[in-house]
């Protein structure tokens, strides 16, 4: 396994990640055997864990605190968490990114982690009602309470990254040190901006969805009866739907992906995962087995490298900066789904008073 510095921290960490979505009632809920894929995963290399409080409503940390209940296993992990959705509750006051939650929430995943400090604590969608000065000088507090050691953001568009560097360094705060942002061959978006601004400012990169969500995982292709019962088809029905184009795309990328992967003697899932890893500006890419078997697959192509033929054979497929899905569905900005930030009164659309 190589490893790479994290964003200027001077963290060495592992170019593949084992993010832990997965594990817990939505995945994986057999917290021994979730266990037991950590550990290996550890084994074999990979010293960095990503997880995040609203994954299975905690239970996903709870499961990462047992894993590193050993003093060794965690002083040699770079744990990593997120903070951003209401857990626990419902209502005014949970969730987003003010001082109240943050305070609250990283004491809330410090208990489930079992730890008294957090290596890289994410913000884990920007929150528009939320001064970003207010996140960064809480954050600041927690890195000098030793409670965590730095923090970064994830899915932020290029240019929220960009105001919160320019305000951190205004108002002399700390900055945000890494981004999480969606990459794989099926969602290149952020190669438009956000991998080039993470690189800009020397940030640490982590990718997840390198599989697009199971599409490139080889267990969807064209032909073959769509499964929506489990894994990540249960939680997002609609990106697996053969009916919608969207999806057709999809599956007919995949198809030639799948024959560029069996020319070159990989897999698909490793074909995935080895593009990622290939962008001067991803530092590590986050791989989220549910299985033993899948994480076996996926280290299994660790010592995989793409020549410029292959990845240009890839830009033929899915052009730079192409987006074949929209890749976080979960989330979208307020930009969008407020129609109050996108209208004027009524009384004011007019260009011209109808009255004169």
């Amino acid at each position: 396994m190589r490893y790479r510095v994290l964003g200027g921290t001077g963290i060495d960490v592992s170019t593949y990640c084992l993010g832990t979505m997965m594990f817990g009632a939505v995945g994986n809920p057999d917290h021994q055997d979730a266990v037991r894929i950590i550990h290996s995963a550890l084994d074999r290399g990979v010293n960095f864990v990503d997880t995040a409080d609203m994954y299975s409503a905690g239970e996903s940390e709870e499961i990462v605190g047992k894993a590193l209940r050993e003093p060794s296993r965690r002083d040699a992990t770079v744990l990593a968490t997120k903070v951003y959705f209401p857990v626990g509750g419902e209502g005014p006051g949970w969730g987003g990114l003010s001082r109240r939650w943050i305070t609250r929430a990283v004491e809330a995943s410090l208990t489930r982690l079992g730890t008294d400090r957090i290596d890289l604590y994410q913000v884990h969608r920007p929150d528009h009602r939320t001064d970003i000065e207010e996140t960064l000088d809480v954050l600041g507090d927690l890195v000098s309470q030793g409670k965590i050691r730095a923090f970064g953001c994830s899915s932020f568009p290029a240019e929220r990254i960009v105001e919160a560097h320019a305000v951190a360094e205004r108002r002399g705060l700390r900055r945000f040190r890494t981004e999480q942002p969606p990459y794989s061959l099926l969602a290149r978006g952020a190669e438009t901006s956000v991998l080039p601004v993470a690189r800009e400012y020397g940030m640490g990169v982590l990718t997840w969805a390198p599989l697009a969500s199971g599409y490139l995982s080889g267990a969807y292709r064209k032909g073959r009866p769509a499964v929506l019962g489990s894994g990540r088809a249960a939680l997002t029905p609609h990106r697996f739907d053969p009916a919608l184009p969207e999806n057709v795309a999809k599956l007919d990328a995949v198809e030639e992906l799948a024959l560029l992967a069996e020319e070159i003697g990989c897999s698909l899932p490793e074909l995935a995962v080895a593009f990622a890893a290939s962008h001067p500006a991803v530092t590590s890419v986050i791989i989220g087995p549910r299985t033993m078997e899948q994480l076996d697959g996926l280290l299994g192509g660790a010592p995989l490298l793409l020549g410029d033929d292959v990845l240009d054979r890839i830009d033929a497929i899915v052009p730079p900066g192409t987006d074949l899905y929209r890749a976080d569905g979960v989330w979208r900005p307020a930009s969008l789904t407020d129609p109050a930030l996108r209208r004027r009164p009524a009384a004011d659309r007019a260009a011209a008073d109808p009255l004169s």
